[in-house]
């Protein structure tokens, strides 16, 4: 197996800083169901995304707190929470990931105004998306 290749991003300076979990995502059969079990259990504020998806912004706490925010979705082919990750170029990040012994399952996927997306599995059979922030996309 060839040595996987890092998508660590990179700070201004170009100096490597490690990439982070950005975003969480929670599938679920009856999302509006599943929004006020969150909202009653810990207070999240959840609303419906106005864009071209069937979705819900989770936020989870106040802007300058440690944590990080998410999502409800419509069960698809997706049955389990799944954390993404923030990178540089989502399809660099695909790339290490396969190199690295893990696989492609969705592949980039434009979100128009927010960015690129995917979804691979590690060498665990865990799945984790790869995000990729850019305004522009379509």
């Amino acid at each position: 197996m060839a040595r996987a290749k890092s998508v660590q991003k990179k700070t201004k300076e170009g100096k490597p800083t490690m990439s982070r979990v950005i975003h969480f995502e929670i599938p679920a059969s009856d999302p509006e169901r599943a929004s006020k079990f969150y909202q009653k259990l810990f207070g999240w504020k959840i609303e419906k995304w106005p864009g071209p998806m069937e979705y819900w912004m989770v936020t989870t706490g106040a802007d300058g707190v440690p944590g990080i925010n998410g999502g409800l979705l419509r069960n698809t082919q997706v049955k389990t929470t799944t954390n993404t990750i923030g990178v540089d170029s989502v399809d660099k990040a695909i790339e290490a990931a396969k190199s690295a012994g893990g696989q492609l399952v969705m592949p980039k996927t434009p979100i128009p105004g927010v960015g690129y997306f995917a979804y691979c599995l590690d060498t665990e059979g865990n799945l984790f998306g790869v995000m990729q922030a850019d305004q522009n996309a379509k």
